[in-house]
């Protein structure tokens, strides 16, 4: 499989990827850590947390021919100790609509995302990005290790790259200006980066 944005024929594998290593990082998150800011100036962990429930929700409805724009931005209703169970429920129903074979023909189907419309798979590459870089957020705001299986993150960044330009950013973009990865950075630290997130 090459990481070229147009190349990458079935997104599901490593969307499946980012979904199961942010499962992970959710298990992981301490009550006393619900409060603490992240590296995504518009939430804390808690709002994070139910965002990346609400996101899973909104590649559903985007899978089952809906606007994903009408749905909210962060889940409700989660108690403190159950983002963790929501996540792998939400990640449940999204392969119910994703998975093959029913989800095959959806990979080139025009379907809505954020964004516009555009091809399944491209949909499905936006939620990896976006599964990603909050997973990224998650991690470095609650201590856990930050990087995702390298392949996966590797073929997200290669995949932003081409569609997310460096400049211009802000307005229609709403990514703020890339970031200068440290030299030791790792390809999730480098997608986080390039989509204007820092630890600062």
């Amino acid at each position: 499989m090459t990481v070229r944005t147009s190349q990458i024929t079935d997104p599901r594998p490593l969307v499946a990827d980012a979904l199961t290593w942010v499962h992970g990082l959710l298990t992981g998150v301490r009550a006393d850590q619900l409060d603490a800011p992240t590296p995504c100036p518009e939430f804390d962990v808690r709002t994070l947390a139910g965002h990346l429930v609400a996101s899973l929700g909104k590649a559903r409805l985007a899978g089952e021919g809906g606007d994903p724009r009408t749905a909210p931005a962060v889940a409700a209703g989660i108690p403190d100790d159950g983002y963790a169970a929501a996540y792998a429920a939400a990640a449940g129903r999204v392969w119910e609509v994703w998975g093959s074979p029913q989800g095959d023909p959806l990979l080139d189907r025009e379907l809505t995302a954020p964004f516009g419309t555009v091809a399944g798979r491209v949909a499905l590459l936006a939620y990896l990005n976006e599964a990603l870089v909050h997973g990224w957020d998650l991690a470095v705001a609650t201590g856990q290790p930050a990087e995702a299986p390298r392949e996966t993150a590797e073929a997200a960044l290669a995949a932003v790259q081409q569609v997310l330009p460096e400049q211009p950013r802000g307005g229609p973009i709403p990514f703020a200006p890339p970031v200068t990865p440290a030299p030791d950075a790792g390809p999730t630290e480098r997608l986080a980066n390039w989509c204007g997130r820092s630890r600062t």
